[in-house]
C-alpha cells in the first residue's frame, strides 16, 4: 500500500478548495470572519488564512471551526451530503474518502457525504516523530478509538510516558487528554481513528452525579 506524502501542488490545491468551501459556508450563513472566530475560539487571522488556503488545521481546531460555522465536520469536505437517518446503512468502497493534510498528519476522512454522524471515522498516515511539525498536544471533546493497521506507532499522551503500539494493537482514550500519534520507525505507519462528538463524555459525567 502506497502511503507516500502527496505532492506540494496537490496539497496546495486541497487547501485552496477547502478554503473556498469554508468561505461559501460562512457567506451562506451571513457570518463575518469575526463571527466565526468568536464562535469557534480561533483567531480571526487563523480563520482568514484557512479560507485563503494558506493554512491547514489540526483535527481539534478543524472541529472547532465546524462548530463556529454551525455545521457537521463532514460538511466541510462535501457539498452534496445527506444527514444520517435512523435505520439507514452507509457503505463506502475503498478509495471513497476526502484527504485532509496538516503539518503532522495526512487524514483520509471516511463517509464525507454522510452528515450528522455520532462518530468521525478516518484513516491516518503517520511519519516518524522527528519529521513531524508538532508545537502542542492535540485535545478535543469526546472519546477516541485508534487501531494500528500497519507499522509501529508511538502514542504521546500528556502527563504520561509514551506508549508503543504494534500492528493490530488498539487504544481507547478520553480525547480531552492531550495526545499525538507518530510512526515509531523510519517507515510510515497507518492507523484507523474513530472520534465521538462528545456525547459519550457528557453521558459519563451525568452518571457520576
Amino acid at each position: 500500500m502506497d502511503i507516500r506524502a502527496p505532492t506540494a501542488a496537490s496539497s496546495a490545491d486541497r487547501r485552496t478548495r477547502m478554503g473556498e468551501r469554508l468561505r461559501q459556508l460562512r457567506l451562506d450563513r451571513g457570518m463575518t470572519l469575526q463571527h466565526v472566530a468568536d464562535r469557534s475560539g480561533l483567531a480571526v487571522s487563523t480563520v482568514s488564512k484557512v479560507e485563503r488556503g494558506l493554512m491547514a488545521l489540526t483535527y481539534d481546531r478543524f472541529s472547532e471551526l465546524a462548530t463556529g460555522l454551525g455545521v457537521d465536520i463532514a460538511e466541510l469536505f462535501s457539498e452534496d451530503g445527506e444527514r444520517f437517518k435512523a435505520g439507514e446503512v452507509a457503505v463506502a468502497k475503498s478509495g471513497e474518502h476526502r484527504l485532509h493534510e496538516t503539518d503532522t498528519y495526512l487524514y483520509e476522512m471516511l463517509f464525507p457525504d454522510v452528515w450528522g454522524k455520532s462518530m468521525t471515522p478516518m484513516v491516518g498516515n503517520l511519519k516518524p516523530f522527528e519529521t513531524m511539525n508538532f508545537d502542542r498536544f492535540i485535545s478535543h471533546a469526546g472519546e477516541e478509538f485508534v487501531f494500528v493497521l500497519s507499522g509501529r506507532v508511538t502514542v504521546y499522551l500528556q502527563d504520561k510516558v509514551p506508549f508503543v503500539m504494534e500492528s493490530g494493537d488498539s487504544m481507547y482514550l478520553d480525547s480531552t487528554r492531550g495526545h499525538l500519534y507518530a510512526s515509531s520507525g523510519a517507515e510510515p505507519a497507518r492507523i484507523l481513528v474513530v472520534c465521538t462528538n462528545g456525547a459519550g463524555a457528557e453521558n459519563r459525567l451525568l452518571g457520576e452525579t
